[in-house]
């Protein structure tokens, strides 16, 4: 009997331990890749989130690195961990939210002077400054060539006069695979009015079969081009996480940017937005049915290169 006392005291005492070292909190921070990477700078001075960082931030995730969450504490920063809570995550890790400020709730546990807080909820409250400065693109060209999968270099230069909706992927992104559905949709509805979709996959070349199994399996009806890489996607004022997309208007301008899995209806209204917009040639009057001859005579590819 006194045996079982004690372990019933023992047992209470290490649940109480437990539940003191297990608070629920409110905390707001920026979501860092790693304590490395967190620590090249004085970060009361020079913000974390540059382009350079996010790519830095794809292998450091990738590579297993704890994700961490930097709250501001007087003159300087706590680090703490990331680990699930009820939170889902969008994909595999914590990559599309690094860099972003970010508020969060759950429960706090500390042990070795480790703390780890395991999110139940998570807010994004502003965009990483790789995200703020890539909205300086709007407006600019920007080119892009890669082979498609016959082997056969394209670019972008060549599809001015019609709007391009070109969108970043791969193979091994779950959110990219489900958006491919709304994305042949639009490529049904827009090609007669001069839209094109173009699927850049950042796969890499040799991994072309894996490429073509995907195409199959999702049942994509415009071209595919493959090898792009974060540093395109940077280029095109897109994160480093997958997927990303970005319309681009007749002219070849880039119209927007869009981090993550599309909104069908508002893309859609993007679309109807520039093709309302009369071109500099005339190529397509506001309803999109009357369009110049030499737009007539061009061909729309709906199937992949």
């Amino acid at each position: 009997m006194k045996s079982l006392l004690t372990s019933l005291t023992l047992v209470f005492i290490v649940a109480t331990f437990a539940n003191a070292q297990s608070l629920p909190a409110k905390l707001e921070g920026q979501l860092v890749c790693c304590a490395e990477c967190w620590a090249e700078a004085d970060r009361t001075k020079v913000e974390f989130g540059t382009a350079e960082d996010l790519l830095k931030a794809k292998s450091c995730v990738e590579g297993g690195d704890p994700t961490l969450l930097a709250v501001r504490e007087g003159e300087g920063f706590k680090l703490y961990h990331l680990a699930l809570g009820k939170f889902r995550l969008p994909g595999k890790n914590w990559l599309e939210f690094v860099g972003k400020r970010v508020a969060v709730e759950g429960a706090i546990q500390t042990k070795k002077d480790v703390s780890t807080i395991r999110v139940d909820s998570l807010r994004v409250l502003a965009p990483s400054l790789a995200e703020r400065e890539a909205r300086k693109v709007v407006g600019q060209t920007v080119d892009l060539k890669l082979k498609d999968l016959s082997g056969v270099e394209q670019s972008l230069e060549s599809l001015k006069g019609r709007i391009v909706i070109l969108n970043f992927w791969a193979t091994y992104c779950i959110p990219c695979r489900k958006e491919m559905p709304d994305l042949a949709a639009l490529q049904n509805q827009f090609a007669p009015f001069g839209v094109q979709v173009i699927g850049v996959s950042t796969d890499d070349l040799e991994d072309r079969a894996k490429v073509l199994q995907f195409v199959r399996e999702t049942k994509v009806n415009f071209p595919i081009w493959i090898g792009g890489s974060a540093q395109h996607m940077m280029r095109f004022g897109l994160g480093g996480a997958l997927p990303g997309t970005v319309v681009i208007d007749r002219e070849g301008n880039i119209f927007k940017s869009i981090s993550g899995v599309i909104d069908q209806a508002m893309l859609r209204k993007e679309i109807e937005s520039l093709l309302a917009t009369p071109a500099r040639s005339g190529a397509l009057n506001t309803s999109g049915k009357s369009v110049t001859k030499s737009e007539e005579t061009r061909e729309v590819s709906t199937v992949p290169s």
